[in-house]
């Protein structure tokens, strides 16, 4: 948890047999600690991108998080029972942050009205010459998990009829998903990006324009200040379950 680490594959020296086997453990634990918390979904992603060769300032990175961890064990996701169950949606993007690949990592977390019910952060597996492509790409990929929740809601029959809302910081993404006629300058997108379009133009989603002070998907692409993570928390209602709200 220290915004101002910048990590690669060369970062400090390689850990012997021993430290390497105990930082692959505790990666092991953490991927499976962060299905139940979204606060410390990007940095696991962050530091398991070293499982390979961990080196001595990833595992100082990992006693890192784990101090943060000991300090928040009450810590979790409030649910809140609701009549309406409208999906809300933000979605971001860090273009050629990975220092080792230059590729971009996508973040987005799902709301079912105040509830957080789905969150991700993840690598993109390719190269994007701008943000933009970049940030489109990653649209593609939370309207298909969108697609998926809108599925599982019918399932279960809980009416839904309003279309899903996707908060996204880029207008000129926002342009081009928007837009159903293809510009020259976005013919090298693959075919399957423009999914999100389709899903669009039929009305199931929707896309909006957010500030980026107020795009609460940053905690999922970025290291960031304590403050910002706390006030980040407070929104998605991530607090202290053993007192009272």
């Amino acid at each position: 948890m220290v915004p101002s680490l910048r990590l690669s594959t060369t970062s400090g020296n390689a850990l012997d047999d021993e430290d390497a086997s105990s930082y692959r453990r505790l990666i092991g634990r953490l991927l499976y600690l962060q299905i139940s918390r979204p606060d410390v979904s990007y940095y696991v992603h962050k530091l398991s991108q070293f499982l390979a060769r961990p080196h001595t300032e990833h595992l100082i990175a990992v006693h890192h998080l784990l101090r943060y961890l000991k300090g928040t064990t009450r810590q979790g996701i409030m649910l809140w029972a609701s009549k309406e169950f409208n999906i809300k949606v933000f979605v971001d993007l860090d273009w050629r942050c990975c220092l080792d690949t230059k590729k971009s990592i996508t973040g987005f977390c799902i709301f079912l009205e105040k509830s957080l019910v789905s969150w991700k952060t993840k690598k993109q597996a390719t190269f994007s010459r701008s943000s933009t492509e970049a940030k489109y790409r990653g649209l593609t990929s939370v309207s298909s998990e969108i697609t998926w929740l809108t599925h599982l809601l019918q399932d279960l029959q809980i009416p839904h009829q309003e279309p899903a809302l996707i908060y996204c910081d880029n207008r000129a993404t926002i342009s081009i998903a928007s837009n159903p006629t293809f510009h020259e300058r976005t013919k090298h997108i693959e075919i399957d990006s423009h999914f999100i379009c389709d899903k669009i133009q039929q009305g199931q989603q929707k896309l909006l324009s957010i500030k980026s002070s107020h795009q609460l998907a940053h905690m999922f692409t970025k290291p960031l200040p304590s403050s910002t993570i706390h006030e980040f928390m407070f929104k998605m209602e991530i607090r202290n379950l053993h007192t009272s709200s």
